[in-house]
């Protein structure tokens, strides 16, 4: 017995040493090089500037009111709060002093210049795909960005998830081993388009849901999650809660304009996402995810925002005009003062085609997610009839005003019955 005690003990002492050493031996680096096909001068900077608007970078590395890519982007989380960093050329705030070796690193391993674990607020599940040579383009652009001498704010994080080396763990579990591989049985288009979606873009990051370790659920993929509170929807094609009624033509207006006939406009961070990523790529980009997004497994989901395209109010309602009969309420009453002008009681839209509301999403969704934001916090996107401006509404009305108002648009416009409450209001208002 005392034998086995002995081997127990060293069998314990060679696992604890090498937990030890998977834990906090140092972070190692590896030299890297472009291949021969790396464009070199400016095309190799312009190349960069498409990628970084492709992976959507500003999004996140922009605080509001500060300078681009200057960081200091707060992700207010479960468990705290995350900065994002300063990625400009400054070498000390920012990334002026980091070698390629290590730019690269961080895109692929999470690993930041001094070897620390990087939290996956920093989508490198999905940068590990991208390929070596674009993550040097985007590397040699953001190299050519006015150096901003900007230090984030600490992060505020509880204990564990304030010990960085716990997310070795993580990435073992997660994070992918090897860089995008094209299927040989899919053409061209197809895989570039799962490039861009799996990859740069990173649709996966919003649009699928998250399991108790906030990864991503590899059997859900694309099928909707919320993110600040906002819905990103599923983007599958199943043709009840995803997008397998959208024609091919509508999806590709959609992401490059932020609005579709018939579907209505983005809002919230999906407006952010086409005014700073997905509206800068090239129609050919666009098409490609079309197809990609065309192909993934559909996926039903369990939230009730079934798109009534032809709710039978609006069959009987003009622009300037409700239906007849229509009994008075506190929500119409709202959305006659303050939102008929623009939208029209027919969801067609009157001033422009991002006011339309028939076929959107936000306003099929009984819960009224997004639609309670959109109302609380307005939409601003560019576009190519100019920049789209709803006025924020937050200031004008109580949380009871605009329960009744976000439920008055979900009949109207959608044929649903709201459950929007003046404490979701309240709650919504704080995200």
């Amino acid at each position: 017995m005392k034998r086995w005690h002995i081997v127990l003990a060293a069998a314990c002492i060679v696992a604890s040493g090498g937990a030890a050493g998977f834990f906090f031996w140092p972070a190692s680096i590896e030299s890297v090089a472009a291949s021969a096909a790396q464009p070199h001068g400016a095309a190799l900077i312009a190349r960069g500037e498409y990628l970084v608007k492709a992976a959507d970078c500003a999004a996140c590395h922009t605080a509001p009111g500060g300078k681009p890519f200057a960081g200091g982007f707060a992700f207010k989380l479960p468990f705290g709060t995350l900065y994002s960093p300063n990625i400009t050329p400054d070498k000390d705030t920012g990334i002026g002093g980091w070698t390629d070796a290590e730019f690269v690193r961080a895109l692929h391993q999470g690993i930041g210049r001094d070897g620390e674990d990087l939290y996956p607020a920093f989508p490198y599940t999905s940068y590990a795909l991208l390929s070596t040579d674009d993550a040097l383009a985007i590397r040699a652009y953001l190299q050519t960005l006015p150096p901003a001498r900007a230090k984030p704010p600490e992060n505020s994080i509880l204990f564990p998830f304030n010990q960085r080396f716990v997310m070795r763990a993580w990435k073992l579990l997660f994070l992918p081993k090897h860089r995008f591989e094209a299927n040989p049985a899919r053409d061209p288009v197809w895989n570039r388009g799962a490039y861009l979606a799996e990859a740069l873009a990173h649709c996966g990051e919003c649009h699928t849901p998250r399991n108790l370790m906030f990864a991503t659920k590899s059997d859900a993929k694309f099928a909707g999650a919320v993110v600040d509170g906002w819905k990103a929807y599923n983007i599958t094609p199943d043709p009840q809660s995803g997008i397998g009624k959208w024609t091919d033509a509508e999806l590709a207006d959609y992401l490059a304009s932020g609005h579709a006939e018939g579907h209505g406009g983005a809002s919230g961070n999906m407006a952010e996402a086409v005014d700073l990523s997905l509206r800068h790529l090239s129609r050919a980009d666009i098409e490609s995810i079309v197809t990609y997004l065309k192909t993934v497994p559909p996926q039903r989901s369990g939230d009730p925002e079934i798109v009534q395209a032809d709710p039978p109010s609006l069959a009987v309602s003009t622009a300037w005009s409700v239906p007849p009969g229509q009994p008075a309420s506190e929500g119409r009453r709202i959305f006659e003062s303050a939102c008929a002008s623009c939208h029209g009681w027919n969801g067609e839209g009157q001033q422009s085609q991002y006011a339309a509301l028939r076929g959107a999403r936000t306003v099929n969704d009984p819960d009224g997610a997004n639609l309670v934001r959109v109302v609380l916090k307005g939409v601003r996107i560019r576009s190519p009839l100019g920049n789209m401006t709803m006025p924020a509404f937050a200031q004008a009305y109580s949380d009871a005003e605009i329960a009744s108002l976000s439920n008055y648009v979900l009949e109207q416009f959608g044929a649903k019955q709201g459950r929007v409450t003046a404490t979701m209001v309240a709650r919504a208002r704080t995200k």
